[in-house]
């Protein structure tokens, strides 16, 4: 019995080891596969059977939006008055009134002051007098001249002193203007430097005077920025008390300033209240004339052969090519460029690894963030 026991244990054994040696030369996973194998045509000879695969890159790309795209310029600048002139006396003598004080607002042509000169106007009064006799005399003369009761040579005298008279009377009329100063145009009286009563000389400045309707800002855009601005171009402005306003460019300077090589601007803005003084800080946005453009991407911004600055762009034939682009302005959202073609798709992906005329597949990019 016990022999009978160890020859069991030495078939276990032996079947043991004869199965671990079929395990080991993979045959079982074989099976169902020669079969298969078997039943495939035999491969022929010297013919490549791998599928053959696509040489044509992949690209991402997206369909340009066009847009009109106006251009912002931000500059510095003081507001200041339209107008400014110093009022001055005309003629030498006592101030006999003063018809304005610090804010007066005034009209053009308004009489502010007035000079002392009672001599002056009796000289006017006188030379009228004179004048009416000279012209009485000369209808006389004229009628004596016709009867033959006066030789021409006297008619001739009499109108000459006819024609003294009138100019007489004319510097007389002059010299009575002169006492009266009258505002050359409309605005508000700034200072007053002169009394009433005081003897002032022809020349003496007696008040300053501003035209703040409009108000206009004084700004300088650099020589890179001059060539986008025109007169009539719309203008932004933000004055250094947060006020907005709008407003038109009225002025831009031919010539630029030797020390910082800038170009003066002006800039008109509304203020028929006259709140806005002249001095104050602000901001200027200049809007240039609008352009058509797309907002681009800053990192698919490529170069070309030659070194210009450019896309890549696919057509309705999916070839890449390079096109030639200008930048007009940087914002948040991307770089805003001109000459991108109207029938064709910016490669946003793999721009840098497709070559003019090149065969590409494309894939649709829409939804790429624009200001990366």
């Amino acid at each position: 019995m016990a022999w009978r026991f160890k020859g069991h244990k030495i078939t276990a054994v032996v079947v043991l080891i004869a199965a671990a040696v079929w395990v080991g030369t993979g045959k079982f996973a074989s099976v169902g596969s020669e079969e298969a194998n078997a039943a495939q045509p035999a491969p022929e000879t010297g013919k490549n059977t791998e599928a053959p695969a696509s040489t044509h890159r992949t690209v991402a790309a997206i369909t340009p939006e066009f847009k009109d795209h106006a251009r912002e310029i931000r500059i510095s600048g003081v507001t200041g008055a339209d107008k400014r002139a110093v009022l001055a006396v005309r003629s030498s003598g006592v101030i006999a009134s003063l018809a304005i004080a610090q804010g007066d607002v005034v009209k053009a042509d308004q009489i502010v002051m007035t000079i002392e000169g009672a001599d002056v106007t009796a000289a006017v009064t006188t030379a009228e007098a004179t004048l009416a006799q000279r012209a009485q005399e000369l209808t006389v003369a004229e009628k004596l001249f016709k009867s033959g009761n006066t030789a021409e040579l006297q008619l001739i005298k009499v109108r000459a002193d006819k024609a003294a008279a009138e100019a007489a009377l004319s510097q007389a009329e002059a010299a009575a203007d002169r006492l009266n100063l009258r505002a050359p145009f409309a605005g508000v009286i700034d200072s007053v430097d002169v009394e009433l009563g005081e003897w002032v000389q022809t020349g003496t400045p007696i008040a300053t005077l501003l035209a703040l309707d409009p108000i206009v800002m004084r700004a300088e855009v650099s020589e890179l920025d001059v060539g986008f601005v025109a007169v009539g171009d719309r203008a932004n402005v933000r004055l250094v008390n947060g006020t907005m306003m709008e407003g038109m460019v009225r002025h831009v300077a031919r010539e630029a300033t030797s020390q910082t090589r800038t170009f003066p601007i002006e800039v008109a803005l509304p203020n028929p209240d006259r709140t806005v003084p002249s001095g104050m800080t602000a901001e200027v946005s200049l809007y240039t004339k609008p352009e058509r453009a797309v907002i681009v991407p800053r990192s698919i911004i490529t170069l070309s052969e030659h070194g210009e600055i450019g896309l890549r762009v696919v057509g309705p034939d999916n070839v890449a090519r390079f096109a030639a682009i200008e930048l007009i302005d940087d914002t948040a959202e991307g770089l805003v460029v001109k000459g991108v073609p109207e029938d064709v798709r910016i490669i946003v992906s793999g721009q840098d690894l497709v070559r003019d005329g090149e065969t590409v597949v494309v894939k649709d990019a829409a939804t790429i963030a624009i200001g990366n």
